[in-house]
């Protein structure tokens, strides 16, 4: 069995002598993304409503991936309930891992090739459909650079 490569993502955090080494505290989640590709060959990108650092910043729409959930089940809860949209047809894209400064986080990125009804954002995030050559003037989140990249290779 192949897997897709995984990304060990830009650390902000360091290891000096003498101090404790905050990986092993650092909050991990596991999430689950989806990569919506629309006949224009355009790509769906949500906003990120949160408290945090990464409000405003725009995202690839999914969410964290439940106990004993598989990625795929967790898109399709996640896109329903913030994009109502009904997954009809998907497939594994890519799966990597990114550290921030304060959490690390291992993205399945998935790709949605079929749903029903049209998205719209039910969480009162705004939505844009981005051409995939566009998608690296967009500010994303940092981990979601590598799935650029590899979207755009695939547009060649």
């Amino acid at each position: 069995m192949s897997r897709a490569p995984v990304d060990q993502g830009r650390s902000t955090s360091s290891v000096t002598a003498g101090l404790p080494d905050r990986s092993c505290s650092m909050k991990h989640f596991d999430v689950a993304a989806g990569i919506l590709c629309d006949n224009a060959g355009r790509v769906l990108i949500t906003e990120r409503l949160c408290n945090g650092p990464f409000n405003g910043l725009w995202e690839f729409p999914g969410g964290k991936i439940s106990t004993g959930e598989t990625a795929t089940a967790a898109l399709v809860r996640e896109l329903a309930e913030e994009i109502d949209i009904e997954v009809t047809q998907c497939s594994s894209f890519m799966r990597l891992r990114h550290e921030y400064e304060d959490r690390s986080v291992t993205i399945e990125y998935v790709m949605v090739s079929d749903w029903n009804r049209e998205p719209t954002g039910r969480e009162g995030q705004a939505l844009r459909w981005v051409r995939k050559d566009a998608l690296d003037a967009v500010e994303l989140l940092p981990a979601d650079t590598p799935v650029v990249e590899a979207l755009m290779k695939l547009g060649r």
